[in-house]
């Protein structure tokens, strides 16, 4: 791959660690856009990556993140003369909303971008919070809400339905729907143009949830920021603490013990299970079948006083370490599991039993709101939402970490990629996860669950409170941090809504210098105006829910 890049282009700088790197001019990168769509086939633009380096050596710099489905990595950065280069929003659709966060963030402007405005930050914001001048103390209150006609003008223009030259659109009726909305959960605006019933435009507004997570990495060492990746995805948020550490890991070169291994697959797939349960529970309240929500909640509270046992917190678990675990399972663990697993089974049949030929039902959901293979990918979706679409990618499978190659289980796929298969791929990805939690109790070794590197791993109370080089080895993991090698670094694992991928920059500092995350739901949401096009409102509902938008993850 990197013989044929070099034959079309002129690579500046390359790296090799597991990942193909090549740094390229700012005038290639649209070429290199369809090269890497076209003759590499790489399907995804997984992400667009911003970065700061205006100290250092007087630019931005711009990353790339390609995805192929055979799970390839390719990364193409560009040091920009200026602050603009082209978008690859034409090329990619998943293009629109990064560039946009790129630009909200750094002031990067991607030019012939259809929409560059802010994304993650309200419309009155002033600056770009990533940049590492920016006044980090410096609030800015939002007095007014966009109104969203500007987007929704550019929306029924491009769609043939009005004129840029008249006066907002008046023949279509225009609502809100959202944030203030029990489905959007307070945290999605989705503006609408409707005829009817029917949608003819939508354009969606985000950032209601954001806190500023990268911004917040950047300042906290890389064992400090473990708690704040459990408060992305909260529904499972012991999958953001794996795909954490194991990033760190990774660029450490550190192997875990083989009993951590195991412990991360049987509480991430118990992660899993719960993300899938909140999505389809909360659906069938949105579509008046109460009972359904029941059968899923109840086995989930189970399971969260599994988790509360354990690691001493019902929803966001911190429960994981660089290196290894917070601690061991208690003893009796496996039976208490196994009863959750059981209930869990229960409830999945049950509600199966009551919708699998059910008319109304069906009506609700099958060839509703449909998007095929090729825009799924080309909107860089992953996990549920792309598997739903007929795309058999789970890097459990085609990338596999923690043993997941000596685990028996199915990818399910859906045909249509219409809400029915949305929904139903994750009814079936939760009896896997029994599966897969079943063999790993059957099969998890013993011994320690930490590893013995003292540059990496705090060593235990007791020898901190006895020996005074485990006391100074303590602190100075605690005061000096992690140190990573210096360079940029791409991870990701299969999260219970698609990849999540971390970026990490390093100077060798204990600190990372840019750290980003690669939300799933950022994507799927990306494309939700293109799925709703045409259908009615409660079908909107329906497919926010089926593409189980989480805000924290969202936003960060």
């Amino acid at each position: 791959m990197f013989d044929k890049i070099c034959s079309k282009f002129t690579v500046l700088d390359s790296k090799n660690d597991g990942m193909l790197s090549v740094k390229i001019s700012q005038n290639d990168i649209c070429e290199f856009g369809f090269f890497a769509r076209d003759e590499l086939k790489f399907e995804i633009l997984a992400d667009v990556i911003g970065v700061d380096n205006l100290a250092k050596n007087g630019c931005f710099s711009v990353y790339y993140i390609f995805r192929r489905l055979d799970s390839a990595l390719l990364c193409a950065w560009v040091d920009l003369s200026g602050d603009e280069i082209h978008t690859l929003s034409h090329i990619y659709r998943s293009a629109n909303w990064a560039e946009r966060e790129c630009w909200d963030q750094f002031g990067i402007k991607f030019t012939n971008h259809p929409n560059l405005k802010r994304i993650l930050n309200h419309k009155d914001f002033v600056g770009h919070p990533l940049r590492k001048d920016y006044p980090i103390d410096k609030g800015q209150l939002l007095f007014e809400s966009d109104n969203l006609v500007d987007e929704m003008q550019k929306e029924l223009v491009a769609k043939g339905l009005g004129d840029e030259n008249e006066e907002f659109n008046t023949k279509f009726t225009f609502l809100n729907l959202g944030p203030s909305h029990p489905a959007t959960h307070g945290t999605i605006r989705n503006f609408m143009a409707l005829d009817g019933e029917k949608i003819k435009a939508c354009v969606s507004e985000i950032g209601y949830l954001h806190r500023g997570f990268e911004k917040s990495c950047e300042n906290h060492t890389y064992a400090q920021i473990i708690p704040y990746t459990d408060r992305l995805n909260y529904c499972s948020a012991l999958l953001n603490n794996f795909a954490y550490a194991r990033a760190i890991e990774g660029i450490l070169g550190v192997q875990i013990t083989d009993r951590a291994k195991f412990m991360r697959v049987i509480l991430g797939e118990l992660s899993r299970i719960i993300d899938h349960e909140v999505c389809l529970a909360a659906m069938f309240v949105d579509m008046g079948a109460l009972t359904n929500y029941w059968y899923l909640y109840n086995p989930r509270e189970k399971i969260y006083n599994f988790l509360s046992k354990l690691t001493g917190a019902r929803f966001t678990n911190s429960f994981v370490r660089i290196g290894g675990m917070a601690g061991d399972f208690f003893e009796g663990w496996e039976s208490e599991l196994l009863g959750c697993l059981d209930e869990v089974q229960k409830g999945v049949d049950d509600t199966l039993t009551l919708i699998e030929n059910n008319r109304i039902y069906l009506d609700r959901v099958q060839n509703i709101c449909k998007i095929s293979a090729k825009d799924a990918l080309s909107f860089g979706f992953t996990g549920p939402n792309l598997r739903a679409s007929g795309v058999a990618y789970d890097l459990r499978k085609d990338a596999p970490y923690d043993f997941y190659d000596s685990f028996d289980f199915n990818v399910p796929v859906g045909s249509v990629g219409d809400i029915y298969d949305r929904m139903f791929v994750r009814f079936f990805e939760i009896k896997e996860s029994i599966s897969i939690i079943k063999q790993a109790i059957k099969s998890i070794p013993k011994g320690a669950i930490n590893i013995s590197d003292k540059d990496i791993m705090l060593p235990p109370k007791e020898q901190v409170y006895g020996n005074i080089e485990s006391l100074i080895n303590h602190f100075k993991l605690v005061f000096d941090g992690i140190k990573l090698p210096a360079g940029h670094y791409y991870s990701a694992s299969e999260g219970a809504n698609g990849e999540l991928g971390f970026f990490t920059l390093s100077d060798e500092k204990p600190s990372p210098y840019r750290l980003k995350l690669r939300p799933p739901c950022f994507y799927a949401l990306n494309a939700f105006s293109h799925m709703v096009d045409g259908t009615l409102i409660a079908d909107s509902v329906l497919n926010l829910g089926s593409l189980n938008i989480i805000a924290g993850e969202l936003d960060r």
